[in-house]
């Protein structure tokens, strides 16, 4: 009866005795297998007093058609009809009971793929049925958002209980047929929504627009060639992008669409604008030819240009992270070659390159996204080499500034770390040394500026630790503070050394590395002369790894040449 599924939702739902919601969970499944499971399910979306009834309908039929053995296709499309004017009928249901009952159309939609009734493949015009949704109210329109986002993920999710070969053959036909029609409609929506006087006071507004944004990310994180890339590996993607979306991507009011949202919407949205320009920029390169990429890049470059001009929004940290990790996708898909010609370069490089000073001397302010912008400018100044164009880098100006801007900001951290007990980001070794390896190549570049800056710093942090050390009242918080400076310089002076590996290097520089690695080894004897009354476990650490790069660069067994 329905009291007794009330009760039911209840312990399932609301709950705190462990042993009710273990038998609620055992009537439940003996629900689901019972043939009154239909009429049960529409009992409760129809007359259930809670959301929870109507929740606990949806979990019954998404169950129900996600059986192996699949329920009559006939039986399918009228669960199928059922809901959606279900909730056309009930647009203001809660917006979990919406999404549970979204989620049973997309399985439905996506198991049911190829089955065919009078020779027609009866699941496939989902789209014509949401269009209904889009041409009524506000809620409407966001509950057929809704469905397409949910069947993009659900097309695109891998249920590992059943055959691989199946899933693959749904979703390449989901993309053949039906992605990019999703897209559009999801873009030209959004065009709709630029082109009204924006009230960010309208929570429906806001809402649609931030479904249409998950559905258009959906779309472009969609697996388009069956690789189901490891989202952990950020640095190597590229979006594999179909042939026949092309033109979707040469008109450059596709990209402006999204730098408008960008700059038009709230910091909670406008995040999500900039993650799909990330996957804009990680479109693969194969997919225009060459004029065609250097516009596309250029529009790019314009975008992030206006960004810089208007760094408003970035003080948001989701959209400063989202920012950093587009900046990196730019160099992981273009080459420095095809950078320097764009008409904006000289400025835009500029620009980056002040704001990478600006996030490194606020160094506790989001430090993960960091590694976006030292994967930037590492990958960079590697590539410098290998540039033919006759249009300068510039890289010999700005990577010096870069390298001097992490040095000094992580030496004037440790007293700020110190006297305010805040983390220490020497703690974090594994941070530290992702960075210090990105920098290393950053560092060797006009390295001559960076060895000036490293041994003025080295000589007169050790003075004063020596100093220091003889006062016959020791300070031990001017210490600590002293010996934490030293310590960054250790692991500083060990990454530049170790930076010869990865760049071309001179006698000249050879030289210099001799200079900063004889402080190090004088600071050594220094820290041994205070055993075993005095030491620091941090600058023991720097140590050890001062040593290790400078074995491996100047004692190993595999040298690339022969050092002085």
């Amino acid at each position: 009866s329905l009291a007794e599924l009330e009760v039911l939702c209840k312990q399932l739902y609301e709950g705190t005795d462990l042993a009710q919601r273990i038998q609620a969970e055992k009537v439940l499944v003996e629900l689901i297998n019972s043939p009154e499971c239909l009429s049960q399910c529409q009992l409760l979306l129809e007359q259930g007093t809670t959301s929870y009834a109507q929740l606990l309908a949806a979990t019954c039929l998404s169950k129900l058609v996600c059986k192996t053995t699949p329920l009559p296709i006939q039986q399918r499309m009228d669960i199928r009809n059922y809901i959606l004017n279900y909730i056309a009928s009930r647009p203001k249901l809660a917006l979990f009971v919406i999404q549970a009952l979204v989620q049973v159309i997309a399985k439905i939609t996506k198991l049911g793929w190829f089955d065919v009734q009078k020779d027609q493949l009866v699941f496939r015009d989902i789209i014509a049925d949401v269009k209904k949704f889009l041409q009524g109210t506000v809620d409407h329109c966001i509950i057929g958002v809704m469905i397409l986002s949910e069947l993009t993920q659900e097309m695109n999710f891998i249920d590992y209980s059943r055959p691989s070969s199946k899933h693959r053959r749904i979703a390449i036909s989901f993309r053949d047929t039906t992605l990019k029609e999703i897209l559009m409609l999801a873009c030209s929506l959004l065009k709709e929504i630029l082109a009204k006087p924006l009230n960010l006071q309208d929570q429906q507004q806001q809402n649609l627009a931030i479904h249409l944004l998950k559905l258009v990310l959906n779309c472009l994180n969609y697996d388009f060639i069956g690789s189901s890339a490891d989202e952990s590996a950020d640095d190597l993607c590229t979006v594999q992008i179909p042939t026949n979306w092309r033109s979707i991507f040469l008109e450059p009011e596709t990209l402006d669409l999204f730098f408008d949202l960008y700059h038009s919407l709230p910091s909670m949205l406008s995040q999500l604008a900039l993650s799909c320009l990330v996957q804009f920029a990680s479109t693969r390169r194969s997919l225009f030819s060459n004029p065609e990429r250097a516009k596309y890049l250029g529009n790019l470059i314009k975008g992030v240009k206006r960004i810089l001009e208007n760094p408003q929004g970035l003080s948001d940290p989701g959209n400063y992270h989202e920012f950093c990790r587009f900046l990196a996708r730019l160099k992981t898909n273009y080459q420095l070659g095809e950078l320097v010609v764009v008409k904006d370069y000289p400025e835009v490089i500029r620009l980056i390159a002040s704001f990478t000073i600006t996030s490194l001397q606020h160094w506790e302010f989001a430090p993960n996204s960091v590694h976006y912008l030292l994967t930037l400018w590492q990958r960079m100044v590697a590539s410098v080499p290998f540039v033919k164009s006759s249009e300068p880098h510039l890289l010999d100006t700005y990577a010096p500034e870069i390298t001097k801007a992490y040095i000094t900001s992580r030496l004037e951290s440790v007293s700020m770390v110190i006297r305010e007990g805040l983390d220490d980001p020497l703690d974090d070794t594994a941070t530290v040394f992702q960075q210090l390896e990105q920098l290393c190549t950053v560092s060797r570049c006009e390295y001559e500026k960076t060895c000036a800056l490293l041994v003025q710093l080295f000589d007169q942090n050790a003075q004063n630790y020596q100093k220091l050390l003889q006062s016959s009242s020791r300070n031990s918080l001017a210490i600590s503070i002293q010996e934490g400076r030293l310590a960054w310089l250790v692991y500083l002076v060990g990454t530049v050394v170790g930076g010869r590996l990865t760049y071309t290097s001179t006698d000249e520089h050879d030289a210099m590395d001799g200079e900063l690695s004889c402080r190090v080894f004088q600071l050594i004897s220094l820290m041994d002369a205070q055993l075993p009354r005095s030491s620091n476990e941090k600058v023991e650490l720097a140590i050890l790894w001062f040593l290790d790069q400078f074995r491996k660069t100047y004692v190993g067994d595999q040298l690339q040449r022969t050092s002085k």
